[in-house]
């Protein structure tokens, strides 16, 4: 079962005629400053918790933000946070009503209230990059003099100014200056250091703090005897005092963080670009009609819903509206990720950041403000980014303890060196090693810049995640239940055969539409269409009327019209075997075959069907691909069922299933049938209500966008395009993303595990490996960037289809499509017999893919395959070998 969204349906918006949920969030979201690694994240988490009325709270390193749900009074929330060092500034609450101002309840109908565009672009403009500019360059000019005076003159013998030529005390007292500048400019690492000290709560400042000012503090501690040395005419005691200076090594290490902040805020700049790009959408004026019926252009906070407004050639529409007069051709590339144009005219909706390319429209607005589409899709991005996938729970859990362990092995470090003899020098560096190297920034960046990135690529290409844990669990899907009608189908019946007898197809058209045109079912609507595009006009009818057992009867041009399905005609008229035959085939091939009459002599067969969408065979062979098992669901018959099953090319298909079974047919598909102990990752696309509870019982949801509100509400994963092709891109956006997240945690554990231990000298008996804390300093400030940039390869993640190429809905026969995916990706499915479980899997991935020539294999116990994709040819012998090499049978 899912982790609970804390999400409800309002109501819609539309975009081209279809909806996006309007959902109220119930998490009140806060700015939070002087956060500045994980430890600072668990701190605040922590504090705010707390709080009474609290019932959950998420805090973003990323943005600086806090969402926080519950009861509990802002003032208290605000307090919570300051009284744990740190400062809080409401961005936008949940609504709430009455004058005890308790929240809606959970299926209240209620207008959105949440933080403006306005705003949260103002909670992201990068504020950090110019004052770390700053503060570095400053710090770096003082920082060459005091290196010239330290290191360039004592090691390289560099010609100094007469004044502190041979003055050792000068030298001395010019250093301790330089160094004491460098850590003014950079006095933010030990203001929030101290303060979080105070509060019982070490964070990376701390450790940078402690590592600088230990290093500054001995450094004057060795100035003073120096003097003494000085004083006592001891030339040798003092210049064994000038090499145990350490103020460059202070000044350097505040350097160096600063620059690792530097980058660090850069990288994390572009990681939300995505959402800045979306924000920059937003126009900022509108053109509406005045009373007096002039133009006259308003700021888009003056536009109010039922405003008439008018958009010229080139322009973007404003706001989300209705057309009343005119037609153009409109991109919405900036919402859906699709580059064709769409066309508009009078009663078409319209949506805010598109623009009209031709013609000049006249709308009336419906949706203004925060309710536009836009404004939802930028909230569910940005609250998506401030939730937490629960991969990250590991890393929050070792940030708690991070610093304070880190400050222990110091202090453990340097009395260790002492109690072996070491000299107070060499103890010291090896415990400021220990400081400055670790780095809690980069466990807590590991999660949250890989699921920002990741939802803006997303967002980019109309794959809408409502959570991070949404984001996470479509990666983990191992099978996919797909409705049919809406979802695999158009779900709008068309014509697709017309078999006259004794006339031609136009004329039995014709008859059928002057005979259909007055009834209201889906069956009739698809003939009238098919007449209406066809050319054709109704001729007038007497005596309609609905006969029972399906059937239709007029009178026209003198003569009884009956129509209506082959069995009930068969009780009217005489129809022939050769005829009986066909709408048999017909039937098979999941499409219902209608009969007409004139005067009770059969005048031919009109079939009907909800046709597959030509998106529906690619999609389905690329979640193939993926190694993904594909079952679809409907409520219709086993024939009909099995007929587009077969044309879709699922792995099996569920029939007969009524609206409330599909819940427990997802149950079933989650249990699995090897054992009750085993769980499978089921993800469900649908469009429907009868789906809304099949959406919520899979691990991840996915409604289509062109579905019904109460499936949208309930899914985790919202399709913008309504294309079913995007189930498979929004799986490989979540596995991507999560290859990304495993790889930062495995750095950020690696990094410290690994150099903590080297800057502690644990190798220096045995090696001679001792860290310069200056390089430790160096190691920690790349650390975080390096984790940053590692999420930041996810925009180049192809996620469209197998060769990362976004696909137009060319019609496309089965035969065309398997042609097209083989040239494109050398696939082959082999039968491999012993794979009992995942690990058999994994065994069995692991040998294919040390082939020559095979770049993902793709195993399935349960089914006994494997997918593998090549880049060359490779022999049956190469596979055989090593199927049988690694302990399984190969079938062929």
């Amino acid at each position: 079962m899912r982790l609970p969204v804390r999400f409800i349906s309002k109501q819609w918006l539309t975009l081209a005629d279809f909806p996006l949920f309007y959902y109220i969030k119930y998490m009140e979201q806060y700015a939070i400053t002087g956060m500045s690694c994980a430890a600072c994240v668990a701190r605040v988490e922590k504090a705010v918790s707390k709080v009474e009325g609290v019932s959950a709270c998420s805090v973003s390193l990323l943005t600086n933000s806090m969402s926080v749900e519950g009861t509990a009074a802002r003032d208290q929330i605000i307090q919570a946070v300051e009284n744990a060092g740190y400062g809080a500034k409401e961005l936008g609450g949940a609504k709430r009503t009455g004058a005890s101002g308790e929240r809606q309840g959970k299926n209240a109908i209620g207008s959105h209230s949440s933080s403006s565009i306005s705003e949260k672009e103002e909670m992201l403009r990068d504020r950090e990059t110019p004052v770390l500019k700053r503060r570095f360059m400053w710090s770096f000019g003082f920082l060459l003099v005091l290196m010239y005076i330290s290191m360039g003159h004592m090691m390289f013998g560099f010609p100094l100014p007469p004044f502190l030529n041979g003055n050792h005390i000068a030298m001395g007292l010019a250093q301790l200056l330089l160094a004491a500048i460098v850590m003014v400019i950079n006095q933010k690492f030990f203001i929030s250091g101290t303060k979080a000290l105070l509060n019982r709560a070490p964070n990376m400042d701390t450790l940078v703090a402690l590592g600088s000012g230990v290093s500054f503090a001995y450094s004057v501690f060795v100035l003073f005897e120096m003097t003494w040395a000085q004083a006592a005419g001891d030339n040798a005691g003092v210049l064994r005092a000038m090499d145990n200076f350490y103020f460059e090594g202070a000044a350097m290490i505040v350097t160096l963080i600063t620059v690792g902040k530097l980058l660090e805020a850069i990288s994390k700049g572009r990681t939300t670009d995505a959402l800045k790009s979306l924000m920059k959408l937003a126009p900022k004026t509108a053109t509406v009609i005045v009373e007096d019926g002039t133009e006259k252009t308003v700021s888009i906070e003056d536009v109010r819903a039922g405003d008439v407004f008018v958009v010229k050639p080139g322009e973007s529409i404003p706001v989300d509206g209705v057309v009343l007069e005119g037609s153009s051709a409109v991109n919405e590339s900036a919402l859906t990720g699709e580059s064709i144009p769409v066309d508009k005219a009078a009663g078409d909706s319209v949506s805010a950041a598109t623009v009209n390319q031709s013609g000049f429209l006249r709308c009336r607005a419906t949706r203004v403000g925060e309710d536009t589409t836009l404004s939802q899709i930028i909230q569910m991005v940005s609250d998506a980014a401030s939730t937490k996938a629960p991969i990250a729970k590991v890393a929050d859990k070792v940030s708690g303890i991070f610093v304070p362990a880190v400050i222990l092995i110091a202090a453990v470090t340097t009395i260790v060196w002492l109690t072996v003899g070491e000299s107070v020098g060499f103890a010291l560096s090896r415990g400021i090693a220990v400081l400055v190297i670790s780095c809690p920034c980069a466990l807590g960046l590991a999660t949250p810049v890989a699921i920002m990135v990741g939802n803006g690529l997303g967002a980019k290409n109309g794959i809408l995640f409502k959570t991070a844990a949404s984001l996470e669990a479509a990666g983990r899907t191992q099978i996919v239940a797909l409705d049919k009608t809406g979802t695999i189908t158009s779900g709008k019946p068309v014509v697709t055969d017309i078999i006259p007898v004794g006339m031609s197809e136009t004329e039995l058209l014709q008859t059928a539409f002057n005979l259909e045109a007055k009834s209201e079912h889906p069956l009739a609507k698809a003939i009238t269409v098919r007449a209406g595009e066809s050319g054709l006009v109704a001729q007038d009818v007497t005596d309609f009327s609905a006969l029972p057992g399906n059937g239709l009867q007029a009178t026209c041009g003198g003569k009884k019209i009956v129509g209506g399905s082959i069995a009930f005609i068969a009780s009217q008229s005489a129809i022939s075997d050769d005829m009986r035959a066909q709408g048999d085939a017909l039937s098979e091939q999941g499409k219902t075959p209608l009969a007409f009459t004139a005067d009770g002599k059969l005048i031919g067969l009109i079939a009907v069907a909800d046709v597959i969408t030509p998106d529906s065979v690619r999609a389905v062979q690329e979640l193939h691909q993926m190694g993904l098992r594909v079952v679809m669901l409907t409520g219709d018959n086993e024939r009909t069922a099995k007929a587009i099953g077969a044309q879709a090319g699922t792995d099996e298909v569920i029939a007969g299933v009524l609206p409330d079974g599909k819940e427990a047919v997802v149950r079933k598909l989650q249990a699995g049938a090897t054992s009750s102990a085993h769980h499978n990752f089921v993800a469900m696309a649908g469009d429907g209500i009868n789906d809304a509870p099949a959406l919520t019982r899979a691990d991840t949801g996915i409604a289509i966008g062109a579905g019904t509100d109460v499936a949208i509400d309930a899914a985790d994963v919202v399709l913008m395009n309504s294309r079913l092709s995007d189930v498979a891109a929004a799986i490989r956006l979540s596995r991507a993303t999560l290859r990304n997240i495993h790889q930062n945690l495995f750095w950020a554990f690696f990094y410290n595990i690994i150099l903590i231990p080297v800057a502690a000298g644990a190798y220096y008996k045995a090696f001679g490996l001792a860290l310069n804390p200056m390089l430790g300093a160096a190691a920690m400030s790349l650390s975080s960037f390096c984790v940053v940039m590692n999420a930041l390869r996810l925009n180049l993640a192809k996620i469209k289809n197998a060769d990362g190429k976004a696909q137009r809905d060319v019609p496309q026969t089965t035969a065309q499509s398997e042609s097209n995916n083989m040239e494109k990706n050398m696939t082959k499915t082999l039968k491999v017999d012993g794979m009992m479980c995942n690990h058999c899997e994994m065994h069995v991935k692991k040998a294919l893919e040390a082939i020559d020539g095979v770049s993902e294999a793709v195993a399935n116990h349960e089914k006994g395959e494997v997918v593998v994709t090549l880049t060359a040819d490779v022999p049956q012998d190469a596979f055989a070998k090593a199927v049988t090499d690694a302990g399984y049978t190969f079938v062929g």
